[in-house]
C-alpha cells in the first residue's frame, strides 16, 4: 500500500494492519490465490463481457469506438448493519424528492415557506408544462440512483442524486453474474444478498403506476437507439423484464392514447420506461428537430393517457443547485432528520461563497450544476495551474452555473491493477425504486477509479466497476468459512493436477 493510500479510509484493512471482520475470510482466501490466477479470471471476464456486448460509447470521441467498462474481480463488501443504514437513508431521500417534485408543480409550499428560493422555477430543468399535472401515486422519480461516498468507519455522504434517466444497474446485475461464474466457491461461504430480482421489482413498480382501471398494463422501454452510450442497458433491462424495447418511430399517438406498432396491429401502451431526456421526448413541445421522441406524447401524458417513468420535469430535483436543499426538504416534508448527509457545498451564486471558492480553487472540486458523467468539473488538487485559471474564467463569467465542494477523502477498496492488488477509490450508487412502495435492492453499482490517486470514478473518465456484496448478516463464522474455502481450493488443485 502506498503512503498516499494510507491517508484514506481503507474498507478492507483497518488502521494497524488488521483486516476488518467482514473481509477476514476473503482476505485469507485472497492471500492463497496467485495474482496471475486473478489476472486470468479478469481476462476471462473481458472475453465474456465483450461476447455479450456489454459496451458503452464515449460521447465526443471521433473514433466512436465501443468500450468495455473495466471490471474488477475483487468485490466490495458492505455489512448488513451498514446497508440497513444506507438503504433507509436513500429511501428517505427519494421520498422527500418525490414530494418536492409534486409540490413545485402544484402548490409550491416549500417556496412559500422560504426554504427553496423562487429562482428554482427558472432552472432549465423545471418544466412549466408539468404545472398542475397529476401523476399516479404522486411518484415522479420511479428509478433513482443515489451516489454515495464513504470517508470513515461510520460516515457516508450523498454526492449527488440521479433522477432523470439514471443508468448503471445493468452493470450491477452483470457484475454479479460474472462473479458467480468466476468464483462460485465464494458464494457458498458468504451470506451475500441477491440482486438478480431487480428487473422483476422494477417491472412490478412500473405496472403499479399505470392509469386507474388498467388491470393488465402494457409496459415498454423507450430508447434513443443503438448509438446511445447506454443502449446495452436498455436492451438488457427490456429483455430481463420481458417487455418490448422501442424507439420513437415504433410509437404513435391517437385519441389521447399511445400505441405501439406491432405485426398484429396497434397495441396500446400504458407505461413507458423512458431512457430519453425531456428535450427529445416530444418534438411538438420541446426540441422540434428531435427524431427520437413521439409527436403528441406530452399531451397524452398530461391528460393521464399514459405514464412516463421517470416523469417529465424530474431533472430540476437532481440539478446540483437543488441538491443543497435536500436536507431541508426532508425536514419540511417528512418531519425527520436526514439519515444521510450532503457533502458541504458552496453555492457560487452567493457572493461570499464565490469569493471563498475563487480564493481556494486548488483545494476544491467545482462542478457544473447540470453536469454529469464527470464532465464539466474541476478537481483542484490534481489540476494544473493552467486548468485552474481557465476554470476560474468560466466561473467568473457565470457563477450560478457552478457549485463547489471540499475534496473528500474517498474510501478505498483493494483492486486488481497492473502492479498487483492496490487500494483504489470507490463510490456506490444504490438504485431506489418507487411505485406503490419504495424499495432498494441490496446492492448497487460500485464504481472504482482505476488510476492511482484519481478520485473520478466515472466510466467515461477511465473508471471501472466492482460487484457489491451486501451481507445478509454481520456475524460470519470466520473459521468455518475459511476451512470451507480451503477445502474447496484444495479440491480445485487436485482436479488441476
Amino acid at each position: 500500500m502506498t503512503q498516499t493510500a494510507k491517508q484514506f479510509f481503507d474498507e478492507m484493512q483497518a488502521y494497524g494492519g488488521n483486516t476488518r471482520a467482514i473481509y477476514q475470510a476473503y482476505d485469507r482466501w485472497l492471500a492463497k490465490v496467485p495474482t496471475q490466477q486473478l489476472v486470468a479470471k479478469r481476462a476471462e471476464a473481458e472475453v465474456l463481457f465483450r461476447r455479450v456486448g456489454i459496451t458503452f460509447n464515449v460521447y465526443g470521441e471521433e473514433d466512436g469506438a465501443e468500450r468495455l467498462i473495466p471490471f474488477d474481480v475483487i468485490p466490495r463488501m458492505i455489512s448488513a448493519s451498514e446497508w440497513a443504514h444506507l438503504s433507509k437513508g436513500a429511501v428517505q431521500r427519494v421520498r422527500a424528492l418525490n414530494m418536492f417534485l409534486h409540490d413545485i408543480y402544484h402548490d409550491q409550499e416549500i417556496i412559500k415557506a422560504g426554504i427553496v428560493p423562487h429562482s428554482i422555477l427558472s432552472n432549465a430543468q423545471y418544466r412549466p408544462e408539468m404545472v398542475g399535472v397529476n401523476v399516479p401515486n404522486q411518484v415522479y422519480a420511479h428509478v433513482a440512483g443515489v451516489d454515495l461516498v464513504r470517508t470513515s468507519e461510520s460516515q457516508f455522504y450523498v454526492l449527488e442524486d440521479n433522477l432523470r434517466t439514471p443508468s448503471g444497474v445493468s452493470y450491477m446485475l452483470e457484475d454479479r453474474k460474472m462473479m458467480m461464474r468466476l468464483f462460485p466457491d465464494l458464494f457458498r461461504q458468504y451470506p451475500i444478498a441477491p440482486v438478480e430480482h431487480y428487473p422483476q421489482v422494477l417491472l412490478n413498480n412500473l405496472r403499479s403506476v399505470a392509469q386507474t382501471g388498467v388491470t393488465d398494463p402494457t409496459v415498454v422501454l423507450l430508447s434513443p437507439g443503438a448509438y446511445n452510450s447506454a443502449y446495452f442497458e436498455h436492451a438488457f433491462l427490456a429483455q430481463q423484464m420481458g417487455i418490448e424495447l422501442v424507439e420513437g418511430q415504433d410509437l404513435f399517438v391517437r385519441n389521447n392514447a399511445v400505441y405501439m406498432r406491432t405485426t398484429q396491429g396497434p397495441q396500446r401502451v400504458d407505461v413507458i420506461y423512458r431512457r430519453i431526456d425531456d428535450d427529445y421526448l416530444d418534438p411538438l413541445v420541446f426540441k422540434p428537430d428531435s427524431m427520437l421522441g413521439v409527436p403528441g406524447l406530452l399531451s397524452v401524458y398530461r391528460n393521464g393517457g399514459v405514464t412516463l417513468a421517470n416523469a417529465v420535469g424530474t431533472g430540476v430535483a437532481d440539478d446540483k443547485a437543488t441538491y443543497v436543499y435536500v436536507p431541508e426538504m426532508i425536514k419540511f416534508y417528512l418531519g425527520e432528520s436526514p439519515i444521510l448527509q450532503n457533502v458541504p457545498t458552496y453555492q457560487l451564486s452567493k457572493e461570499d461563497d464565490l469569493a471563498y471558492v475563487l480564493d481556494h480553487l486548488p483545494e476544491l472540486v467545482v462542478k457544473e450544476v447540470q453536469g454529469s458523467g464527470g464532465y464539466g468539473m474541476l478537481v483542484g488538487p490534481t489540476a494544473s495551474k493552467q486548468e485552474i485559471e481557465e476554470f476560474r474564467l468560466r466561473i467568473v463569467s457565470k457563477p450560478s452555473n457552478y457549485i463547489a465542494q471540499p475534496t473528500l477523502a474517498l474510501s478505498t477498496c483493494p483492486t486488481l491493477v497492473e502492479q498487483g492488488i492496490a487500494p483504489r477509490h470507490v463510490d456506490l450508487r444504490p438504485f431506489v425504486l418507487s411505485g406503490k412502495t419504495v424499495s432498494v435492492v441490496p446492492g448497487g453499482l460500485s464504481r472504482v477509479a482505476l488510476k492511482e490517486g484519481s478520485l473520478v470514478v466515472n466510466s467515461s473518465q477511465g473508471g471501472g466497476t466492482k460487484d457489491t456484496w451486501v451481507l445478509e448478516r454481520d456475524e460470519i463464522n470466520i473459521e468455518t468459512a475459511q476451512s470451507q474455502m480451503a477445502a474447496q481450493q484444495m479440491n480445485q488443485e487436485v482436479v488441476t493436477c
